[in-house]
Order: C-alpha cells, then sequence, then structure tokens
C-alpha cells in the first residue's frame, strides 16, 4: 500500500512563520513566498533544499484552525507526512481498510496548485495527508 505512496514533505506547525523559517534559512533552505490558505484556515511556506526533504511551515490565520490546537498542546512541532499518490479517491479507501479516519472530504490546496489533498487520521500512525498528483 504505501510503497506506492511518493514521499512529498513533512508539515511543521508554528506560530510564526517568519521565526521558525529563520533557522532553516541558516541552514541552507530556500523559503518560498508565504501564501493564504482560506480553506484550511493557515498560512503556508515551502523550505527547499537540494538532496533534503520538503518542508512545509503551517501557521494558523485564527484560533478555529486545526493547527491553532496542535500549536497550543505541542509548541512548534511535526505533525504531518505528505505522500503524493496516484489516484487520490482509490488511496483514501486503502487507508480506510487499514483503520484511517478522513478528517474531510478532498479539498484544492491552493499552495499546491490546486492539487486536491486530503487529511486521514490514525491513532498508530498519526496524520497523513494525500495529494493527488499532477
Amino acid at each position: 500500500m504505501l510503497h506506492d505512496f511518493i514521499f512529498h514533505h513533512l508539515g511543521i506547525a508554528t506560530a510564526n512563520i517568519e521565526r521558525t523559517s529563520d533557522f532553516y534559512i541558516h541552514a541552507g533552505y530556500t523559503i518560498s513566498p508565504i501564501i493564504t490558505d482560506q480553506i484550511q484556515d493557515v498560512n503556508i511556506c515551502f523550505l527547499t533544499r537540494p538532496a533534503s526533504p520538503l518542508i512545509e511551515l503551517v501557521s494558523p490565520l485564527s484560533i478555529a484552525s486545526p493547527v491553532s490546537k496542535i500549536i497550543q498542546n505541542s509548541g512548534v512541532t511535526p505533525y504531518h507526512t505528505c505522500y503524493e499518490v496516484v489516484d487520490l479517491n482509490k488511496s483514501i479507501l486503502l487507508l480506510k481498510q487499514k483503520k484511517f479516519l478522513p478528517l474531510f472530504k478532498p479539498v484544492p490546496a491552493i499552495a499546491l496548485e490546486n492539487q486536491l489533498i486530503c487529511f486521514l487520521y490514525n491513532k498508530d500512525f498519526g496524520l497523513i495527508e494525500l495529494l493527488q498528483s499532477k
């Protein structure tokens, strides 16, 4: 199942993208522009560095954002792994068979050129984001 999933990025929750990204910039990462995603109630940026994993910094736009609770409970922390998949709906069904619970129906990812995404949760794995490949 997961052997068909291609690692895309690691998502890190932060209250302040500018302060958190400073560490990565000093470590040689390049920061993308910050994008506001009203659908997910967050600001997002990506950090890239050759031969390193893609990192997504996510900060809440409001107290109602799910990321707000993560930050309140854990501070700045990695909180999801994103995998690119060929067939989003088929992949969701496969994960549901493995006791993953979709948190919402697929929605466009503003920061990823409106590719569809879906977040799923499993108590033994944590939070996973699936990204429909282009």
